[in-house]
């Protein structure tokens, strides 16, 4: 057997032709080939990294819900990080935070709620499920091109030795770079500044128990943070930090473009974040292990791409599925890439893989979550990229009220009151402040 090849009682060769073949071993990718696989369908993974995942840094939540969907009770065999009881939120300056929590058992019980994982191990996993359901997994193969007779997608042409593979219908899960997407003519926007997030990470080594003793976990458990404010500069983004087994992922995530008009590295805005007290005490003693970057597609629905064509349907990051207001992306690849292949499956029992029969794709994907929620939030970026207050002047505003009203001093309450009230009014005047929540209400709503 060819390095870079597996199916599991096969003779080493690839077939020539698929009934479906999925370009990308991501989580839309996996679950499309699982699902097609699991239904006796012939399909192909082609995916260019060593393994799927191993070119994925993403160290962060998985939720149970969308994920037992494509794998029931994965959460008995998958390798995972920690079971995330709680979900916390800050509001922070550079020396100080506003933190709002919620707790429940019930996301200790099964099916659970979410679990932290470093995705290379995860999508390493999805793939085994995949070769043991029968399907292909073509590794260490770069997807040069689609092939197409009179406008529609027959197939691929790689680098392999063996030439091209053709396939009754290609699922594009190529993540958020859309290189096939566009040779397919389905592309509405280009992955430009304004339409994606650079986001950096960093993996720090640190005892579970000191994981456990500093974030106030029971044993096993978990947690995942949010942070918005002075964190990432004063621009557009939040901040991160995810409890491992015996590591913690923090990073940050900004608006590309607005890296690019300030003049400003996304690993400068990480080491800030570091410098955080509340945050420095957690991470304190801890041992770097990795330091990544990758990009995210914020561009919504308003970039979304004609997710179907004549052979063939785009899934995932490549369709620009994730909510940034919800840090929503690995579940709506893992139903994307489902309700793709229940699509081939459904044609392939009426033998048409054209546009109009794969347009019930789309039908699927209106009827779910996944377009429901793009819907709702399609102006949240362009929102959050005009409002840059809402990094810098807001937090620093709630933490001085704050630090106010907590601190014991000459003043009385009511002199407190109209000293804040002065301060509020003069950085933010009352049209400014009705307009932003104007903005926000139409934007978020």
């Amino acid at each position: 057997m060819n390095a870079g090849q597996h199916k599991p009682g096969a003779n080493g060769t690839v077939p020539s032709r698929f009934d479906a073949i999925v370009v990308g071993g991501g989580p839309a990718g996996l679950a499309a080939t699982f699902t097609l696989a699991s239904a006796g369908a012939t399909v192909a993974c082609l995916e260019r990294g060593t393994w799927s995942g191993s070119k994925n840094m993403m160290g962060g939540v998985i939720y149970s819900h969308p994920t037992a969907n494509v794998f029931p009770g994965f959460w008995r065999e998958a390798p995972l990080e920690r079971l995330v009881t709680r979900r916390d939120m800050w509001f922070a300056t550079t020396d100080s935070a506003i933190k709002a929590s919620f707790e429940s058992a019930d996301f200790g019980q099964e099916p659970f709620n979410s679990f932290t994982v470093y995705r290379s191990r995860f999508d390493k996993w999805l793939a085994a499920q995949a070769a043991a359901a029968g399907a292909w997994m073509v590794t260490e193969t770069l997807v040069e091109d689609l092939l197409q007779e009179n406008g529609r997608v027959v197939g691929i042409r790689s680098g392999r030795p063996q030439g091209d593979l053709e396939a009754d219908v290609v699922i594009i899960a190529e993540g958020v770079n859309p290189f096939l997407t566009e040779k397919a003519g389905l592309a509405s926007c280009p992955p430009q500044a304004p339409n994606v997030a650079l986001a950096v990470k960093e993996v720090l080594a640190l005892p579970k128990e000191k994981i456990e003793d500093r974030f106030d976990l029971e044993p096993g458990a978990g947690a995942a943070i949010e942070i918005i404010g002075e964190i990432t500069g004063g621009l557009p983004g939040t901040g991160f930090i995810y409890t491992n087994q015996d590591t913690i992922s923090i990073g940050v995530g900004v608006l590309l473009d607005s890296l690019v008009d300030n003049v400003t590295e996304a690993y400068s805005i990480l080491d800030k974040f570091k410098q955080q007290p509340q945050l420095r005490r957690l991470i304190q003693g801890a041992s770097p292990r990795e330091y990544s970057a990758h990009l995210i597609p914020e561009g919504g629905y308003r970039c979304m791409p004609q997710l179907y064509g004549d052979g063939v349907l785009v899934a995932g990051d490549a369709a620009g599925m994730v909510n940034p207001i919800n840090s929503e992306g690995a579940n709506l690849a893992l139903l994307s890439g489902q309700m793709a292949a229940e699509t081939v499956l459904a044609c392939r029992r009426h033998g048409s893989f054209d546009r109009d029969a794969l347009s019930l794709y789309r039908q699927q994907l209106e009827k779910s979550l996944i377009i429901k929620d793009l819907k709702k939030y399609e102006n949240a970026t362009p929102f959050l990229a005009s409002h840059p207050q809402l990094f810098g002047l807001y937090p620093e505003l709630m933490a001085t009220i704050a630090r106010e009203f907590l601190t014991v001093d000459n003043l009385s309450k009511a002199d407190k009151e109209k000293l804040l009230l002065r301060l509020f009014r003069s950085q933010v005047p009352a049209r400014r402040l009705l307009k932003d929540l104007f903005d926000a209400w139409r934007s978020l709503t």
